[in-house]
């Protein structure tokens, strides 16, 4: 059969922290003492009240297929955190639960991108976001950003890159890999201007909750109309449980609800009734207690990079990502990841992974492990450079 696959799937490139994770791992199995800086995976276990939440929906029987759209109870609970997070009120009906922010992310550009269309994201940028659109017939249009652009999209790039074929504009905010962070002022001027293209404009507030010193705006403060995916897996600490939600436009509610149909029957039934008790009190303290430690660890490796010559020359503001210039050791990170792996036990990711704006010099660094192991990476690393 080797060579019958559609041209779809053979353009579709690998998630290659994936490739190292899965590595990684084998190592561990083999006994070696790997540091794991390579995954977007919080190392806390989930938190006890959403564990005990499934476990009761078990026992009550809570096992069989929802509504494709989610439980009214849990979109009514995402609903209340707008509120109480943010002030808006968002109906409940606007609210669509997901299979991941992944299964979100195949709904709304199945529903924007038309086959031969664009949707603008920034380089260096979540690597799936463009193997999404390939897989329905429309294409990243990926935008090269750097410190100078607080490696975000401004309006002003926006205003130059579009072309007759962009649909839109998908913004991360923090971001993956570099934990930027798009300012309320820029987030307007960034929605004004898609505005006035007649464009989508679409937010990634996957990390929101993990900022450090201030909390993000979303954008549905600024721009109702604005499509925006959500997950349980970052703040939350539920990777798993793969559960996730959308916020859209109400005329925009019916239509994914029939995407979900058809491409998910519905999202995970435990995981929706785990989910509840995400937005209890005493689970939000714990997520705050964990937000503190993660700012720790971000302090840690931040510091100790520079001091080894690793060029940061923004600090992540949120997320759990350090995105490093590694051009002073090599001029090929991929191999250098992958050497690192092989002879440090120290996984990390490399900057193809994410585009191809300069990206052989730069290294993915995850502090989703505990200070004693970042302090163990750091230490290896300060043997490796010698």
């Amino acid at each position: 059969m080797t060579g019958q696959w559609t041209q779809r799937a053979a353009d579709i490139q690998s998630f290659k922290v994936m490739d190292l994770l899965k590595r990684a791992k084998e190592l561990d199995e083999q006994g070696f003492d790997v540091v794991h800086m390579e995954a977007g995976e919080p190392d806390f276990a989930t938190a006890a009240p959403i564990a005990e939440a499934a476990k009761a929906a078990i026992d009550q029987g809570l096992t069989q297929y929802t509504a494709s759209a989610g439980i009214m109870p849990l979109r009514e609970a995402i609903s209340g955190w707008y509120q109480q997070r943010y002030g808006l009120d968002i109906s409940p009906q606007r609210i669509i639960v997901t299979s991941g922010a992944s299964g979100a992310l195949l709904m709304v550009f199945s529903l924007l991108a038309e086959q031969g269309r664009s949707f603008m994201m920034t380089d260096p940028g979540y690597p799936c976001n463009r193997q999404f659109l390939r897989l329905i017939e429309a294409r990243g249009q990926q935008v090269p950003v750097g410190p100078e652009h607080n490696y975000q999209l401004t309006p002003a790039l926006i205003d130059q890159h579009w072309n007759e074929i962009t649909a839109g504009v998908l913004l991360a905010s923090p971001s993956n890999p570099t934990g930027a962070v798009v300012k309320r002022d820029e987030l307007q001027a960034i929605a004004d201007t898609v505005r006035a293209k007649n464009g989508h404009l679409v937010v990634d507030e996957l990390y929101h909750g993990l900022t450090y010193g201030f909390d993000a705006p979303s954008v549905l403060e600024l721009d109702p109309d604005a499509f925006v995916l959500n997950s349980f897996s970052k703040y939350f600490g539920m990777t798993g449980w793969r559960l996730g939600w959308m916020v859209v436009p109400e005329a925009a509610a019916p239509e994914i609800e029939k995407l979900a149909q058809n491409l998910f029957i519905s999202p995970c039934t435990i995981s929706q009734y785990a989910a509840l008790a995400a937005f209890k009190p005493e689970t939000v303290e714990i997520m705050e207690q964990r937000r503190q430690a993660f700012a720790q660890r971000r302090d840690l490796l931040v510091g100790g990079l520079r001091e080894l010559g690793f060029d940061i020359p923004v600090t992540p503001e949120g997320a759990f990502y350090v995105y490093a210039g590694a051009s002073h050791l090599t001029d090929n990170t991929f191999d250098f990841c992958w050497s690192l792996l092989e002879e440090n036990k120290v996984a990390t990711t490399p900057g193809l992974d994410f585009g191809s704006n300069h990206a052989e010099k730069f290294i993915r660094f995850s502090y989703t492990t505990g200070m004693d192991r970042i302090e163990l990476a750091l230490e290896r690393l300060r043997q490796r450079i010698g």
